[in-house]
């Protein structure tokens, strides 16, 4: 997987990926770093909290995509290829502009 994606250094992901399994994997691939963005225990109200953004933009930009919206897709891997297709759609819109 990671000679796929040389480019990737850090991965910032949601509270939800703690589990042993996502470092295992982050592990494994050598030069991968990943960075939980959570929101501190005493936190109450909004607060900014470093990189969360980065993760709430991302998921925000894949769920405007209509079939991208609802998970009703039986299969990971076709919901893999739904997600790299958002994100090449939203890139390529960003390269157009330029």
């Amino acid at each position: 997987m990671r000679r796929r994606f040389l480019f990737i250094e850090v991965i910032f992901a949601d509270a939800g990926y703690q589990c042993p399994r996502v470092r295992e994997t982050v592990r494994k691939s050598g030069a991968w770093r990943i960075e939980i963005a959570k929101r501190l225990d005493a936190q109450k109200g909004f607060a900014v909290i470093a990189r969360r953004w980065i993760v709430e933009r991302t998921l925000a930009w894949i769920s405007r995509n209509r079939w991208l919206a609802r998970d009703f897709e039986n299969f990971a891997r076709t919901t893999n290829a739904l997600v790299r297709l958002a994100m090449t759609k939203l890139m390529i819109r960003r390269l157009a502009r330029t």
